[in-house]
């Protein structure tokens, strides 16, 4: 690191093209952008949006995405003109800056389907989160390739809504025609991340590719498992197994080659982060890592994870490299193992339920958990259940049933076995009486499934939910397999079994999809 703040400013150009890790810690420290904690990862702050503004996030509509794009509140349109006005607004106000950061990425690590990305950022420390999370080129281009997306973020740049057409001071637009993302007016970073996978998102689906909102690892034999799941379901967690290797946690793609990382890094959730627990991930978060919106003690500058006074949303970005158990090559073999990890939290979903093809793509489509942790604008700390369509909605821009047809054709043509997983409350809904599943029986449960051990165990079904729970599983408490086992007053039980296949059944109402797959789900028969 350079020790003279003077140094390092007098060192920047005009555009600062392709800079190290190294160089961008050096520059966000020395601008004032952030801090070095104890572990020495950079802690940044970013102010009043401390998680992404869907709200705020707009697809161009044009004659490429009219027809194919699943328009909505979520994916909600604006003009190629009102987005042309505020592409020039933005990258004038950024070229009129003494200084902006420039770097040559890619995400997808597939040979022939990864994408260039050009990240153009106004701070430090926005560069470094996406040389972290993106693909780092062996040899980094300093040219404009004919395929290349562009991000520009400029997050002092404020939009007028009345002006620019737009619903407040700060906008996340995609411009397929033009593959651009522009983002300006938020400091979170995580709008860079989400926007490129919501752009594999829409173009993998016409190569055959299923693209993923799970993490992936695999055995020592190459047996590959996926985790879907929403933010705070466990993806990250469960994925990071000391016993396995790490292929990424967070976005892949499923082709009839196997599977692939979009990303070069990884985004946990930090609160309540404990090195007992999650040993990798804490190791992790070291020098070249960032960490978003995490309270350090004044003195000794240790992280405190458990303080949520900025927000439940706190994360740290680390690249894969800082994992050492980690399939070199970013990808795998086809998965013999899906886990749908789901937040349960009326407790009445089993821990480990084997799903036929039809009930996956039921809960697929449905995508039911809890919203934990407030990874958008405006959540709050509460908890509460929702059904976010493929696991990940915000992120998806054609309609469900595109992406419900892949996962069933790739079912098909594998070896895969679904099971469900609920990571969240048992013995009775949360703040009734009920607690959540611990971090060490969920991952005796997942190992049991990675294992293989659940193959050829003995199930009983479970009425209601039409669930094939099995009968055991090595190191759990055979109570905690049946719900309703674990309830003390059975007729509270009955009642909330009814109140979730009631959602489910009223959330399913908007799909139009075979009888097999509407019959897969809960009855309340």
């Amino acid at each position: 690191m350079v020790d003279s703040t003077n140094e390092v400013i007098n060192m920047l150009s005009k555009a600062n093209i392709n800079l190290t890790i190294e160089e961008l810690v050096d520059i966000a420290l020395a601008r004032g952008e952030g801090e070095l904690a104890s572990n020495e990862a950079l802690v940044v702050k970013t102010g009043a949006r401390t998680g992404r503004s869907p709200k705020d996030r707009f697809i161009v509509r044009d004659n490429a995405t009219e027809s194919q794009v699943d328009w909505n509140n979520i994916n909600q349109p604006i003009s190629p003109e009102a987005f042309e006005s505020l592409w020039q607004k933005s990258l004038h106000y950024l070229e009129s800056l003494d200084t902006h950061f420039v770097s040559y990425l890619k995400v997808g690590a597939h040979d022939s389907l990864g994408v260039p990305v050009k990240v153009m950022t106004e701070l430090a420390w926005h560069n470094l989160f996406a040389n972290v999370l993106f693909i780092r080129p062996e040899k980094p281009t300093v040219a404009n390739e004919p395929d290349q997306w562009t991000i520009l973020s400029a997050p002092g740049f404020k939009t007028d809504p009345a002006r620019d057409g737009v619903n407040s001071d700060a906008a996340v637009i995609l411009n397929f025609s033009k593959r651009r993302v522009l983002i300006c007016g938020t400091y979170y970073a995580g709008e860079m991340k989400k926007a490129m996978f919501s752009v594999l998102n829409f173009i993998l689906p016409e190569h055959d590719i299923l693209p993923m909102h799970c993490a992936a690892n695999a055995g020592k034999d190459g047996g590959t498992a996926l985790f879907f799941g929403l933010s705070g379901t466990g993806k990250t967690t469960l994925s990071a197994d000391p016993q396995r290797f790490l292929i990424g946690d967070d976005e892949h793609g499923w082709g009839t080659d196997g599977i692939f990382n979009f990303e070069g890094g990884c985004y946990a959730k930090c609160i309540d982060l404990s090195q007992e627990r999650e040993p990798l991930i804490w190791n992790a978060i070291r020098y070249g890592s960032v960490i978003e919106n995490v309270v350090l003690n004044p003195q000794s500058k240790e992280p405190d994870y458990t303080d949520a006074s900025l927000t439940q949303n706190t994360r740290a970005a680390y690249p894969r490299e800082y994992i050492p158990q980690r399939v070199e090559d970013n990808r795998g073999k086809q998965p013999h193992s899906v886990l749908f990890l789901t937040c349960d939290l009326y407790g009445v979903l089993p821990p480990i339920a084997r799903l036929t093809p039809e009930q996956a793509a039921y809960y697929f489509l449905s995508g039911y958990t809890a919203l934990v942790g407030s990874t958008e604008v405006g959540q709050g700390s509460s908890i509460k259940p929702t059904f976010s369509t493929c696991f990940g909605a915000p992120f998806f821009p054609r309609p469900p049933r595109v992406y419900a047809e892949l996962l069933m054709k790739r079912l098909r043509n594998s070896d895969a076995q679904v099971y469900l997983v609920n990571t969240g409350w048992t013995g009775g809904a949360r703040g009734e009486g009920g607690e959540r599943f611990s971090i060490p029986t969920t991952r005796a449960i997942v190992s049991a499934i990675v294992d293989g051990k659940l193959k050829n165990a003995e199930y009983e079904k479970l009425p209601g939910f039409n669930l094939d729970i099995p009968k055991e599983v090595a190191g759990i408490d055979s109570i905690l397999l049946n719900p309703r086992k674990t309830y003390k007053n059975k007729e509270e039980h009955d009642k909330n079994a009814r109140t979730l296949i009631s959602q489910f059944m009223e959330n399913f109402k908007r799909f139009n999809v075979s009888d097999a797959i509407k019959n897969a789900g809960p009855s309340l028969d």
